[in-house]
């Protein structure tokens, strides 16, 4: 976990808040998550075994995100999905950290960091968006 935070004050993020602000508005893991690029636990989080019809929204902002459609069990312990609800809602990041590379997932509208994407998906698109359920809330509902 980083020392400073996962702050971005950035205008290309329509969504910017203080850091006071995003640690009033979520719980101490969210903002870990979310704010400092933390990661959940496995077989820990609310979504990891969900799959009620509805969308997942992110926690800083409210945007969708996913749809409980493109969700499937990766047998990872964190939600997983093979798209989000367009490509215009998540940012890719290259994160070199831990030893290795990934690609980071963001919000595109608050920057909020939600989990990774890897090549090793579901068809129809070979991608697997990893992302943590403290980055996300369900909004129950037909799609």
């Amino acid at each position: 976990m980083s020392d400073t935070p996962h702050d971005h004050d950035d205008p290309r993020y329509p969504v910017r808040k203080t850091d006071e602000q995003w640690r009033a508005e979520l719980d101490p893991l969210q903002y870990r998550v979310a704010r400092r690029a933390d990661t959940e636990r496995a077989f820990t989080g609310a979504y990891w075994d969900h799959f009620d019809q509805g969308q997942y929204r992110c926690v800083g902002c409210g945007t969708p995100l996913f749809e409980s459609r493109t969700k499937f069990d990766a047998g990872c312990g964190w939600p997983s999905y093979w798209e989000p609800v367009n490509a215009d809602v998540v940012e890719r990041v290259v994160d070199a950290s831990h030893g290795m590379v990934r690609v980071e997932v963001r919000c595109q509208r608050c920057g909020s960091h939600l989990g990774h994407v890897f090549p090793d998906g579901p068809a129809p698109t070979g991608e697997r968006f990893c992302i943590n359920s403290a980055s996300i809330a369900f909004e129950p509902g037909a799609q």
